[in-house]
């Protein structure tokens, strides 16, 4: 499928033919009919985009100290490649369209296949001929609504959130400042709620349109202040919106000039925000911000997973403001055809945001001819079966392993032949880099749950193609490896598919959330006897290795005593490692790569557990320590932390016994002491965590067909002990391990 994107390195636009997006169960798959392109937003986006990294650097200095930080903590090199990673990865454009559902997601309510819908959301409604969009940001079209005025309704909730903020009411006379596609809306809403109308702009042809459209009354900015005290009989106006997009402040200061004493403003454009105090003071005005859509923007519970307001506590959702559009532009009260000044076909996208540029340009519809895809085509080539990308099912449902598919692949292959699932950040930034760099692995393919993300990276990184999804992969015969990079809570579903698939199969860390979903990936394991590696880094890096050297094998030393000091840093509640049915929270998610660490370098299986937690709100705590006892007496503690310095250190282990000390300081600073001697090594430019050994270790052992680097029975304490520390925080008590 097509889909526009543009490079945040140099502005520049391209349509991509890309894989569909892969349907999750909250949510639809949309074939689109027409989107807009929005002259404000988008126009400001491109412009940033076309920037040379100077310009970035000064229009955005909150991101120059992000990179500052990283390269004082992390070394120069790693954040330069942070930095240029992030510049390579395409940008979708778009977040307002109307299409015609292909599929429905199992938890996405009441949408059918075939019907109508007009579909908001940056980074879902993206001008791209099939998208997938959560439920709650979708409405349904009636007959009566064609697909170029659906595809304005994201606009018109933009428009509707802002009016609702100003609390209008019946008769108030209302000023909007700035008559762009937000501003022409807010204007004929205001008029169908029974205010008075005074429209306002720089350009008088749009003030001439609004006046069309239905504005009570209409002038340029020069003359709003001796416009305004006519048509409010001296009074001022009852409320002002201004969607106005502008640097300047200049707008905020003329909305207090033309406002009534105790009025209330709203700002919906981005415009300067320098406010005049002695002019707000005095006439005590009520400024307010609108965002976005409405209540739920920006929440990923009612966003991304479908969890609905009460009707009785939010009355206006996000959602409920969308189908109030729809009801608007069913009735005619609400007129978008006139706004509409360029219809261009998905191909001639650049040739869109080009006139986004003159002065005439405003309402841009791209438009989809959707030759040979109809939705039955649709969904027999591109919609993967539930299982592609969806979480893994409850443990009570993990009673066989999946049924094995026809396509074996023959274990003694001397060469890798790679398929990868997942390219989101973590995936991009550090591990395809890694996989790259060992030329004997051959990339064979790449997908993930968006098309374009799976299209860039195959680009980039030099994989054979985008596959589909998962099925697709695990049905090729030519790879004999898959490398899962998903979320957390996908990775025990997918590596028992492919594993059952004949794979050999990566894990990124956990390989499960839980012991039940552990014991059933084991046992397809040990059913096909394919090889199974969890990505634990860290004891394959560089300095790790030497400071395991340097103490030598458990069976000619006395026990040791490991600590592990981890600066993780805060992060929101809303992100998915926090989740516990996600990500497992960070104890699960990411601490576990610190038993593993303390396992690696203490050379014996943990025994014991023991975990206290500062007191939380969070749903999984991420402030603990863990103490751990091993096999041959040596004790490993873990301080895990959120609540530290960002540009400090994130990881310092030491080790101590034998007459030894060793400190090894974020993978940038080795110290081994023993008596008489001290050992010093250092990395410069860039600390070295294992990954590109990790992923050397394995094409070695694919060219000798060697057992997996990491012995299974390591694996498998170490998510042992992992899933003990929520249990000891639960019980507030040590927790001894079985086998």
């Amino acid at each position: 499928m097509k889909q526009v994107v543009q490079s945040p390195r140099d502005g520049a636009l391209s349509v991509l033919d890309v894989p569909a997006p892969i349907l999750r169960p909250p949510g639809i798959l949309v074939r689109t009919r027409a989107s807009l392109v929005s002259a404000g937003t988008e126009r400001a986006m491109s412009a940033f985009a076309r920037k040379n990294l100077l310009a970035k650097a000064r229009a955005r200095p909150d991101l120059v100290r992000r990179v500052r930080d990283k390269a004082r903590r992390d070394g120069l090199l790693s954040a330069a490649t942070s930095v240029w990673a992030r510049l390579d990865q395409p940008m979708p454009l778009g977040y307002s369209l109307a299409g015609e559902g292909l599929a429905v997601g199992v938890e996405a309510g009441a949408f059918h296949v075939g019907e109508r819908v007009a579909c908001a959301g940056a980074g879902y409604a993206n001008h791209a001929e099939v998208v997938y969009v959560p439920r709650h940001l979708a409405v349904p079209l009636p007959d009566s609504v064609s697909d170029e005025a659906g595809a304005f309704v994201t606009l018109g909730a933009i428009a509707l959130q802002g009016i609702r903020q100003a609390d209008v009411k019946l008769g108030d006379r209302v000023a909007v400042i700035g008559l762009g596609l937000i501003g022409q809306i807010a204007a004929q809403i205001l008029r169908a709620a029974g205010c008075r109308v005074l429209s306002i702009d720089l350009n008088p042809d749009r003030v001439t349109l609004a006046r069309t459209l239905g504005a009570h009354e209409g002038c340029v900015n020069a003359e709003a202040e001796a416009v305004a005290r006519l048509f409010t009989d001296g009074h001022g106006c009852d409320a002002v919106l201004i969607a106005a997009d502008t640097r300047s402040s200049e707008p905020i200061a003329l909305a207090g000039r033309i406002a009534r004493d105790r009025a209330i403003i709203v700002a919906i454009g981005a415009v300067g925000l320098t406010i005049p105090r002695t002019l707000y003071y005095q006439k005590e005005l009520d400024f307010r911000l609108s965002r976005s859509y409405g209540p739920g923007r920006y929440d990923a519970e009612y966003e991304e997973k479908g969890r609905d307001y009460p009707i009785g506590y939010v009355r206006w959702t996000e959602g409920r403001n969308m189908t109030a559009v729809v009801d608007l532009l069913a009735t005619g009260a609400l007129n978008v055809t006139p706004l509409i000044t360029h219809r261009f076909p998905i191909a001639d996208a650049p040739r869109a945001y080009a006139v986004l540029k003159g002065a005439t340009a405003l309402g841009v519809v791209l438009t989809f001819g959707g030759e040979g895809l109809t939705p039955a085509s649709l969904l027999e080539t591109l919609t993967p079966s539930p299982s592609a990308f969806t979480s893994p099912p409850a443990p009570s449902a993990f009673t066989s392993p999946p049924s094995p598919l026809s396509v074996i692949t023959e274990r003694g292959s001397r060469t890798m032949r790679l398929g990868v699932i997942g390219a989101g950040s973590f995936a991009t930034a550090t591990l395809l880099p890694a996989i790259r760099s060992v030329t004997a692995i051959e990339r064979a393919a790449i997908t993930s749950a968006s098309g374009l993300s799976a299209r860039a990276a195959a680009d980039r990184f030099g994989f054979a193609r985008a596959a589909a999804d998962l099925p697709d992969m695990l049905a090729d015969p030519t790879i004999n490896w898959l490398a899962i990079l998903t979320r957390h809570d996908q990775h025990a579903a997918q590596a028992i598919a492919a594993l059952d698939a004949g794979k050999d199969v990566f894990v990124e860390k956990p390989l499960a959330l839980n012991a039940e979903s552990l014991a059933v990936v084991l046992a397809a394991q040990e059913k096909s006897g394919r090889r199974l590696m969890v990505g634990f880094n860290r004891r394959f890096a560089p300095m790790v290795r030497e400071l395991r050297d340097f103490f030598g094998g458990s069976d000619d030393r006395s026990p040791l005593i490991g600590t592990c000091r981890v600066n993780a840093g805060a992060l929101s509640v809303e992100h998915w490692t926090q989740d516990p049915a996600i990500g497992g929270g960070r104890l699960i998610g990411e601490a576990i790569h610190f038993v593993d660490l303390l396992t690696f370098l203490i050379g014996a299986l943990p025994v014991r557990v023991y975990a206290a937690a500062l007191p939380s709100t969070l749903p999984t705590p991420d402030e603990a320590t863990i103490t751990l006892h091993f096999a041959d007496g040596s004790i490993g503690t873990i301080v895990y932390t959120a609540g530290g310095v960002g540009a400090f250190g994130k990881e310092r282990i030491e080790l101590i016994g034998d007459g030894k000390i060793g400190i090894l300081d974020d993978y940038r600073r080795l110290d081994l002491i023993m008596e008489r001697r001290r050992i010093v090594r250092r990395a410069w430019l860039r600390r070295d965590k294992g990954h590109r050994a990790e992923w050397a270790a394995l094409a070695a052992i694919v060219a000798s067909d060697a057992p997996a680097p990491i012995p299974l029975a390591e694996i498998a304490a170490v998510h042992r002990a992992t899933f003990a520390i929520a249990e000891s925080l639960r019980r507030g008590e040590p927790v001894l391990l079985g086998k």
